[in-house]
């Protein structure tokens, strides 16, 4: 059937192991303020890499750690930004994943979050000589956290399907639960003894203060819209990212979010994870992947017939449809039964594109077809979310 051989012209794939992360790559910016204007310049792609590249930290002014996917794993980088390479590999363990690296206060050493093969996730302390590690809390599942002070921890602790804030004193080995529903942003707020999270427990999601010591929290500012990783400039102002725009706001004098970049650059969409250096001069965040590039690469698995990446490009509840609503396929289920059996049984499958265009998030490409010794022509409208086909419209 022709619009089942056009059905399967579709197209992503990094490592199956990973197909639930978008494939995302982290950028450094030099950052200065000049009266209200806050600037941004000498970009760079410190990742550069195929796959799931996030969560940057600095280490220091002039080095930052992220954490990055390599051999169907994903370990702790770090790169010298002003050296221009990677400089090392922190971490290298066989039986788990490290996300989320910070570098802890008076040791030459990062935490990050450790994913085990066996689903046991726990935040670990890696020695940056030597990668050596061992677990700071062993009872609770941390998904991110920031240091207060050397033996003071804030994190957000996975319970149930939420995150509660939670202060713990490394000292006295006590965990205290400051609040339920939270975030995933924590930072240090400049010139002060406070912490900020977003709270998620209202409408409108928010940014509060808190003190470590005595718990104490107070309302900052609402985030934009439901953008929650934020980052804090030494002036006081706030940057976060959406979409294709960084945003700034001053809780102090400002009424609202106003953009201070928006990037034209195809391969910068969905900013988000967004960290500045400890003297304000560099910015880093994370940005998915061009959707052209994403639809190229579900292209390149479907012309070499690989199905686990094939449908790695797609999202677990991704609608197809032959315009203008007739659906041919929902969910992955199916739509994989049906791809690898046709794949299997076509030795002559081969799709090229004729023209592309994108807009925003939607690539619509003129292809032309080979299948079981016939040739065609069709458009396809593919659809892309947070790094991932959600939709394809194909019209012959």
């Amino acid at each position: 059937m022709i619009l089942k051989e056009i059905g399967l012209c579709l197209v992503l794939g990094f490592s199956f192991l990973l197909n639930a992360q978008p494939s995302t790559e982290v950028y450094v910016f030099d950052l200065s303020i000049e009266g209200n204007n806050v600037l941004l310049s000498n970009p760079k792609n410190i990742s550069n890499n195929d796959g799931y590249d996030n969560q940057p930290s600095f280490l220091n002014d002039t080095a930052i750690l992220f954490a990055s996917t390599r051999s169907d794993q994903t370990d702790i980088r770090l790169f010298d930004i002003e050296a221009g390479s990677i400089s090392s590999w922190i971490t290298d363990t066989p039986t788990g994943s490290e996300y989320s690296p910070l570098k802890i206060p008076n040791k030459n050493a990062v935490s990050a979050i450790r994913l085990d093969l066996d689903g046991l996730q726990r935040l670990y302390e890696y020695d940056i000589r030597n990668g050596n590690s061992k677990p700071i809390l062993k009872d609770l599942k941390v998904g991110y956290h920031v240091w207060y002070t050397d033996h003071i921890l804030v994190s957000t602790v996975l319970i149930e399907n939420r995150m509660d804030l939670v202060v713990s004193n490394l000292k006295d080995k006590t965990n205290y639960t400051i609040q339920k529903n939270v975030g995933r942003s924590l930072s240090k707020i400049p010139n002060s003894d406070l912490i900020s999270f977003v709270s998620k427990t209202g409408k409108a999601w928010q940014i509060k203060s808190l003190n470590p010591i005595t718990g104490a929290t107070q309302n900052i500012a609402n985030t934009f819209q439901k953008s929650e990783d934020i980052c804090w400039l030494n002036d006081g102002s706030i940057l976060t990212g959406y979409d294709k725009s960084i945003l700034r706001i001053h809780p102090k004098s400002d009424a609202q979010w106003e953009p201070i970049q928006v990037f034209k650059e195809q391969e910068i969409n969905n900013i988000s994870r967004i960290a500045v250096s400890e003297n304000s001069k560099r910015l880093a965040f994370v940005a998915e992947e061009s959707p052209a590039k994403i639809v190229q690469k579900q292209l390149d698995a479907y012309n070499a017939r690989d199905i686990d990446a094939f449908m790695a490009t797609y999202t677990n509840s991704v609608i197809v449809v032959n315009f203008p609503d007739k659906e041919l396929f929902k969910g992955q289920e199916k739509m994989r039964e049906s791809y690898a059996a046709y794949f299997e049984s076509t030795p002559d499958l081969n799709c090229k594109i004729i023209n592309r265009i994108v807009i925003g998030n939607k690539v619509i490409d003129e292809e032309y077809i080979t299948a079981n010794g016939r040739n065609f022509s069709a458009v396809a409208i593919y659809e892309v979310e947070n790094g991932k086909i959600s939709k394809v419209t194909f019209i012959q």
